[in-house]
C-alpha cells in the first residue's frame, strides 16, 4: 500500500518535469528559429550591400571608358578624373540593384527614421542597406515571434584603385593648362601630338594596383575591366 501511495504522489512530479523539459525544447526550437531567420536577413544585406557597390562600380567604369572614346576626358577633366576617383555615378541604379537582390534572398529594403532602406555616402562611396526579412520567425512558444520579421544591416564600399600618372594631369604648370612640353609638337611624345586631322588627344597612363596601363584614345582594343579600377568590399 505504501509504495502504491509514493507511487501516486511522485506521478505529479514527472509531468511537471516532462512539461518543463517540453517547454525548453520548444523555447530552444524557437531561439534556433529567430537565429535561422536573422542569418537569412544578414544574407540579405550582405548580397543587396554588395549589389548596390558592384552596380556603381559599373556605372563608373562605364562613364570612365566612355569619357576615353568621346573625348570628353579631355574637354571636361575634372569630371572624368572624379569618376576615376570613384564619384559622380548616379546612385539611383545602384539602390535598384540592392533592392533587386535583396528580394532575390527573401528579403525587403526597409526604411528608418534616418533615411530610405539604401543610402549612398558620398567619400569614400559606400552604401548603407537596411533590410527585413519577407516571412515572421513563425509560431512558437514565444508570442513576440509570431509577428517579428528578421532585420539586419549591411555596408559596401567602392574603392578606385587607380591612380592618374602626373604627365597625364593638365594640372600642372602655374597657369592650370601644364607645361609646356606636355603640349608636343607633330613629331614629339608629349601631351597632345598633331595628327592629319588635327590635334591628337593624348593617352592616359594609369596605374592600377602596381599594374600600368596606357589607355590611348585611337586604340582603345585592351581595356581594363571594373574590377581593374575599382574594388567593392563589405564593410565590417
Amino acid at each position: 500500500m505504501r509504495r502504491r501511495r509514493d507511487a501516486g504522489q511522485a506521478f505529479p512530479l514527472y509531468i511537471v518535469a516532462v512539461g518543463g523539459l517540453l517547454f525548453l525544447a520548444l523555447a530552444f526550437f524557437a531561439v534556433g528559429q529567430a537565429a535561422a531567420t536573422r542569418n537569412g536577413a544578414q544574407t540579405a544585406a550582405d548580397a543587396a550591400a554588395l549589389a548596390a557597390g558592384q552596380k556603381y562600380r559599373d556605372l563608373l567604369t562605364k562613364g570612365v571608358l566612355d569619357g576615353l572614346r568621346d573625348g570628353s576626358y579631355e574637354t571636361n577633366r575634372a569630371v572624368w578624373k572624379d569618376l576615376l576617383n570613384g564619384r559622380g555615378a548616379p546612385s539611383g541604379a545602384a539602390c535598384e540593384s540592392a533592392g533587386w537582390f535583396a528580394g532575390r534572398n527573401g528579403a525587403d529594403l526597409s526604411g528608418s527614421a534616418a533615411g530610405s532602406g539604401c543610402t549612398p555616402d558620398s567619400w569614400p562611396t559606400s552604401f548603407a542597406v537596411r533590410v527585413s526579412t519577407q516571412k515572421i520567425v513563425g509560431n512558437s512558444v514565444i508570442p513576440m515571434t509570431r509577428s517579428t520579421h528578421g532585420k539586419a544591416e549591411a555596408k559596401s564600399v567602392v574603392e578606385p584603385r587607380c591612380t592618374l600618372d602626373p604627365a597625364g594631369d593638365d594640372t600642372g604648370g602655374p597657369d592650370g593648362k601644364g607645361d609646356e612640353g606636355d603640349k608636343g609638337d607633330e613629331g614629339g611624345t608629349g601631351g597632345k601630338g598633331k595628327g592629319k586631322d588635327g590635334p591628337r588627344p593624348a593617352p592616359v597612363e594609369l596605374t592600377c594596383d602596381g599594374k600600368r596601363w596606357t589607355l590611348d584614345p585611337d586604340h582603345l582594343q585592351h581595356l581594363p575591366e571594373a574590377s581593374d579600377l575599382f574594388a567593392v568590399r563589405l564593410a565590417h
